[in-house]
């Protein structure tokens, strides 16, 4: 099997990152959370519910803001500074160089427009280059998502496909441009043991061949031990340490409990 990339730490890091963040009424939920991911690294990101973890996840592409949330620290992203980047830099930079997948496929997807009208605009946003002539080289790209290709299912809007389809759906559309940085967040809770598998390979797949960077947030170990080679482990929200991945190759089917444990130890 195809492992994830090597990484060299001689370099700038890709994402350098030093955040607190706070939501009207609940300050600290993020509380200087430090950390780096490098070029062509898959970082493992875990933590029981309420730990902040989400909440980091909308915080880097700067989106945390349209929830109501502000963000305070050092966020620097391929040499950018992107706290104090305009609207206009971060329109570039989103999407195209830092893409991110949302935890619920449902609130990231428009209702009323239909699955080719969601590919084709995140397309468009990003290249000059038209949807009619681009179409065919993501033929494989759906393919290897196992969404279908047919015009009926291309018509259809969100709220006619289930839950795992959705999250294939944005999957692909955060893809779309190869960006340098995958953000995503609990991107296989919704998903059969089967695409799971799915994806966790593609992940590593495009980590291999495109040397994309990927943050995975999750709170399942089994999976942040089959594909990461860091895991940064989060509490209440401040980072408590960063382990090699396989210090959780455990078995235990009780992610939270094990979690937990860990939290504790670390803690102490």
């Amino acid at each position: 099997m195809d492992q994830p990339r090597q990484v060299s730490t001689a370099v700038e890091p890709l994402l350098e990152a030093e955040l607190s963040a706070d939501y009207p009424g609940r300050p600290g939920v993020l509380d200087r959370v430090r950390f780096t991911v490098q070029s062509g690294e898959i970082l493992g990101l875990i933590g029981r519910s309420g730990s902040g973890k989400s909440t980091l996840g909308w915080a880097l592409p700067r989106l945390l803001e349209l929830r109501g949330g502000r963000v305070r620290g050092t966020l620097r992203f391929a040499g950018r500074d992107l706290l104090s980047a305009d609207s206009a830099t971060l329109r570039q930079v989103r999407g195209r160089e830092l893409a991110f997948v949302p935890q619920s496929p449902m609130c990231a997807l428009n209702p009323a427009l239909s699955i080719g009208t969601h590919l084709r605009e995140a397309w468009r946003a990003h290249s000059s280059e038209s949807w009619t002539a681009a179409r065919d080289r993501f033929v494989p790209l759906l393919e290897s998502m196992a969404l279908p290709l047919a015009d009926s299912f291309l018509r259809r809007r969100p709220g006619q496909l289930s839950v795992g389809q959705a999250q294939r759906v944005t999957v692909a559309m955060a893809v779309l441009h190869n960006p340098k940085l995958l953000i995503a967040d609990e991107v296989t809770s919704a998903l059969d043991p089967a695409s799971q598998g799915l994806i966790l390979d593609l992940f590593r797949h495009w980590n291999i061949s495109l040397g994309m960077a990927i943050l995975f947030i999750s709170h399942d170990m089994a999976s942040v031990a089959r594909l990461c080679r860091r895991v940064a482990l989060l509490e209440a929200g401040r980072l408590i340490e960063t382990l090699p991945g396989e210090a959780f190759s455990v078995t235990n089917s009780d992610a939270f409990a094990t979690c937990a444990e860990l939290t504790d130890v670390r803690a102490r």
